[in-house]
């Protein structure tokens, strides 16, 4: 094969390859245009993906409940004491958030109240609510466990939880714990099993709310028996404090019953003593008349069958010729029914 036979050989080779490669290329079009919808259709529900993981982020960011700034969890954080609060400066009112709420356990039986013990010449500073040993504790508002502990002659095991409304609660005569200090817990958690550690006589969960170290009585934020709060908020006070509140229908009704009782009394005060104040003459004057006439009383007498003069005289300490003189008698003979001047 001569040089021009070889050129035009390569040459024919080089145009059918170029035509091959076109025609591969029509070929495979199609096959490359449903791969760019697929992949353009992969990035679309990607970019939907990524929408609406944003949309459930910012959802839980506004609804889920943050852990509280850290500021609040400062002030005698490190200190052992129930009340690390003893050099600080309490305000005299405080107005405390009592929503997300939990009831600290399952039951709603006070079996001892907050207040003073003579038999222990102590004040019991919170309530004690029956429960088994073992009963789950759970913490009444969303904070910061500052402290568990256990102290012998009184808590036993113990639970301190600060939270973000300004107060902390106290769990007492515990017999587990379920979480540790600097441990964050939402309302309702779980924190603790009911037992009958330390000075206690038997199981029982005791029971705190305080605010910077003043222990109010829980009765006067929790209603127990109706496992609520009685409003959404608490006012602190360092001169009521001590108090409970009831504001159950039957105390209201109890209460209003006797406010009725007591202005339907003062208004009766009110009319008698009106009474006596309009009537002083005629009241003067009647016992003027009853003195006079008990007097006249004592001055006359009413002869009766049998009586004489002698018998008349000796019963009113006078003599016979008085009453004779007296009545202008000229004989010593009286009649029956005849009254006559003894004085």
């Amino acid at each position: 094969m001569n040089i021009s036979t070889k050129l035009c050989v390569a040459l024919a080779a080089i145009t059918f390859c170029a035509l091959g490669m076109t025609a591969q290329n029509l070929q495979s079009a199609s096959a490359y245009s449903r791969m760019h919808s697929d992949l353009l259709a992969k990035q679309n529900r990607v970019k939907d993906q990524i929408r609406v993981q944003e949309a459930q982020k910012y959802a839980a960011d506004l609804y889920e409940e943050c852990e509280p700034e850290p500021d609040i969890y400062t002030e005698g954080w490190d200190s052992n004491l129930v009340n690390c609060y003893k050099d600080a400066n309490v305000p005299n009112t405080k107005v405390l958030d009592v929503r997300r709420y939990v009831m600290p356990i399952k039951g709603n039986y006070v079996t001892s109240h907050y207040g003073y013990r003579p038999k222990f010449g102590r004040t019991h500073k919170g309530v004690d609510l029956r429960a088994a040993i073992g009963d789950t504790v759970y913490s009444a508002f969303s904070g910061r466990v500052r402290l568990t502990r256990f102290e012998r002659g009184g808590y036993g095991f113990y639970v301190i939880v600060r939270h973000e409304n300004g107060l902390e609660t106290v769990y007492g005569h515990l017999s587990r714990f379920l979480v540790k200090p600097d441990q964050y817990v939402k309302a309702g958690q779980p924190i603790a099993l009911s037992g009958n550690t330390g000075r206690s006589t038997g199981p029982h969960l005791h029971f705190e709310t305080r605010f910077m170290g003043y222990a109010i009585n829980p009765e006067a934020i929790f209603d127990f028996a109706n496992r609520c709060t009685h409003t959404d908020s608490y006012t602190f006070s360092k001169s009521t404090y001590t108090k409970a509140r009831d504001y159950t229908p039957s105390s209201r009704y109890a209460a209003s019953k006797k406010a009725t009782e007591d202005k339907e009394s003062a208004s009766k005060s009110t009319r008698s003593s009106s009474k006596k104040d309009q009537q002083p003459t005629a009241t003067a004057s009647t016992k003027k008349s009853t003195r006079e006439s008990r007097d006249n009383s004592r001055s006359t007498y009413q002869v009766r069958q049998g009586d004489n003069l002698t018998k008349i005289a000796a019963q009113n300490g006078t003599t016979v010729a008085q009453l004779k003189k007296l009545n202008g008698l000229t004989s010593d003979n009286v009649e029956a029914g005849k009254v006559l001047r003894v004085k």
